[in-house]
């Protein structure tokens, strides 16, 4: 037993730095104030992070199936790190995208290499409630990023040194992993072709699912960017104060994945995931009307909470779905959530085109219709 949590434990710190995807909300708020940015342009800003999902995660699931899961996540590591350092040696919009876009392509590589390592140290029933206690992680960093960039404000003056400090993590969490062994035992092998992977969405549960996370991603990193301006326009936030938005939206979802994980080990995922998704519906009509910032908080919290465990329930009923092609459907899957570089530009240009975030809600509200459908159509585990 002891042997197995020194292998998941250096596998789950390797969450938080999956985490690290999401200062993208906060820092959105940050870069459009220092250059005077439209919400339009804004809005491309995420894109930065979330297009490399489409783009490199199906290349990176063939990479894996030839050299394995943990060395894809130390690339990715690699990858971070040297992302976080370019806008802290040199602070420009251009170096900002520099940075997200790096940030965007080792997260991308993460995301698609992690979750089948996981999948290498947990095996059978555990595997749904392990992906969350890994969302729950993912979220713990998402919820600490807002507050790391107040804290480097107020310790030295400069949001920016945040990213030296997630450098610093993303290194430790390389080191880690890297001295921790790890059995992957038939995950390497040949590789599929794009015609392969792809084939497979010729499933039509597979496809829901896809859809799927390119609808649960697009409503997270949707809702982390909304909820600052939320606040900046309905309460006159300044941008500084406005990020705890942000935090209150993953500490929910934080809450909420911690909740999910103890509960998806007992009961029917796809029964969980249909009241969630209710529940956020409920909770984002809401949000059209909410004035007050307290109200607001509360049902960007709501959201957060019900949004946690969506994502891994999606993610491992199509694990279960073709376990014999893991690594392929991890990277389509993954490709899903280049969602996260859509529904922002269309959030900004809806939210430009009607002169209030309640553009952006309305893109959102859409992403989450879809959702309910998707949760109608799919079958239970239990």
């Amino acid at each position: 037993m002891n042997k197995s949590i020194g292998k998941v434990l250096p596998v789950l710190f390797g969450f938080f730095v999956m985490g690290f995807c999401d200062v993208v909300g906060i820092s959105t708020s940050y870069v459009k104030a220092d250059f005077g940015l439209s919400e339009t342009l804004a809005g491309f800003i995420p894109s930065m992070v979330f297009l490399w999902f489409l783009l490199l995660s199906v290349p990176t699931a063939m990479a894996m199936n030839r050299l394995g899961r943990k060395t894809m996540v130390q690339i990715s590591n690699v990858i971070t790190i040297v992302g976080m350092l370019v806008p802290f040696v040199s602070y420009g919009f251009v170096s900002c995208m520099a940075a997200f876009a790096l940030l965007g392509i080792g997260n991308t590589i993460i995301q698609v290499a992690l979750n089948p390592l996981l999948a290498s140290v947990v095996k059978g029933d555990a595997l749904t409630s392990s992906l969350t206690a890994g969302q729950v992680v993912k979220a713990v960093s998402s919820f600490l990023g807002p507050f790391i960039a107040a804290f480097a404000v107020l310790a030295f003056g400069n949001w920016q040194y945040l990213f030296p400090i997630f450098a610093g993590i993303t290194f430790l969490s390389a080191l880690w992993l890297q001295v921790t062994p790890i059995d992957e035992g038939s995950a390497i092998g040949k590789a599929s072709t794009f015609g392969e992977t792809f084939a497979l969405l010729k499933n039509r549960t597979i496809l829901l699912l896809f859809l799927g996370i390119v609808f649960i991603v697009g409503t997270d990193v949707g809702m982390n960017t909304v909820a600052p301006k939320l606040l900046i326009e309905r309460c006159g936030f300044a941008v500084q104060d406005a990020g705890y938005g942000s935090s209150v939206y993953f500490f929910c979802r934080t809450a909420g994945a911690l909740i999910g994980s103890v509960l998806l080990a007992r009961l029917s995922d796809i029964g969980y995931y249909r009241i969630n998704i209710l529940l956020a519906f409920a909770a984002m009509i809401g949000l059209f009307f909410m004035e007050g910032m307290v109200a607001i908080l509360s049902l960007v919290g709501l959201i957060g909470f019900a949004c946690s465990s969506i994502f891994p329930v999606l993610y491992s009923v199509a694990l279960r779905t073709r376990p014999d092609k893991a690594n392929e459907i991890s990277g389509l899957m993954i490709t899903g959530v280049f969602g996260g570089a859509v529904i922002p530009p269309l959030m900004g240009a809806a939210a430009d085109a009607i002169g209030s975030q309640g553009g952006s809600l309305a893109v959102i509200s859409g992403c989450i219709v879809y959702l309910i459908f998707c949760s109608r159509l799919l079958k239970s585990s239990r």
